[in-house]
């Protein structure tokens, strides 16, 4: 698959960096090159582009007011590009895939490649399932029940109630309430809104019983549950602290930051 891509700068001499550095990825085809942000909005709006490295301070219309002027279509990935790193939390909330610091760091790059392909593959088997739902309802009404089925039994295998054993007594818990897991060796702590109980299993494990959609690692100690995020807080070298719903902060370390580009729009 071809990810046409559009590289927007102000500055000649990065758009060179940065395609120079692009040429390892044999399914990366840069198509147009912007240096400003007005003629960015009008080429994506004409060329329609999977995929746009984009700089922040630009003069005119800056990055983020290139997202927002191109939000009446449906908008291609962006990957902010950019000398200062205080944009970051802003660049996520744009829902941004990546936000990568000039000079661009190769092995940066090459994650931030393999995260759009994921993106579009994910978009495209969406696209893919809707069309064949669309005409299973014209002839086949009953196979595009069983498909809509289907989907709510995947979310229904993951745990709906957690049996925890504390001081020598069992406690159901239900997952809906749990706010935060933190780990602690072969321990974990769950907390919810009331109290917190201590779980003698590995983070791997209740991982794998937890739905990925609503529970996400953002450090390596500590899942949370995104429904009970309530702001994020900027921190520095391009770190956040998630604020819950009961006013508790979880720090959200680097290497997790594309977390909160998920639920942060």
């Amino acid at each position: 698959m071809t990810i046409r891509t559009m590289l927007v700068d102000d500055e000649k001499l990065a758009i060179q960096g940065l395609r120079l550095r692009l040429e390892p990825f044999a399914d990366i085809e840069v198509i147009a090159t912007c240096a400003n942000g007005r003629e960015a909005i009008r080429r994506i709006k004409t060329e329609k582009p999977d995929l746009v490295f984009l700089d922040i301070q630009m003069p005119g219309f800056d990055g983020f007011g290139v997202v927002k002027g191109v939000m009446e279509i449906e908008p291609p990935l962006f990957v902010f590009v950019t000398a200062y790193e205080e944009h970051a939390i802003r660049a996520f909330e744009a829902n941004a895939v990546n936000y990568l610091m000039k000079p661009v760091d190769p092995d940066k790059l090459a994650d931030t490649v393999e995260r759009v392909r994921q993106r579009l593959a994910e978009k495209k088997s969406a696209e893919e399932a809707d069309k064949l739902k669309n005409v299973l309802a014209q002839v086949a009404p009953d196979q595009a029940q069983a498909m809509d089925e289907g989907e709510t039994e995947t979310s229904d295998r993951f745990e709906k109630l957690i049996n925890v054993k504390d001081q020598g007594r069992i406690f159901r818990v239900e997952v809906d309430t749990i706010e935060r897991i933190e780990a602690a060796g072969d321990y974990m702590v769950i907390y919810t809104a009331e109290n917190s109980r201590i779980l003698r299993e590995t983070m791997k494990d209740l991982e794998r019983r937890l739905d990925p959609r609503t529970f996400q690692r953002v450090h390596r100690s500590w899942i949370v549950n995104l429904d009970q995020v309530r702001q994020v807080k900027p921190h520095t070298n391009g770190e956040c602290f998630l604020v819950l719903e009961s006013g508790a902060e979880v720090k959200v370390s680097r290497s997790y930051r594309d977390v909160v580009a998920r639920f942060v729009h």
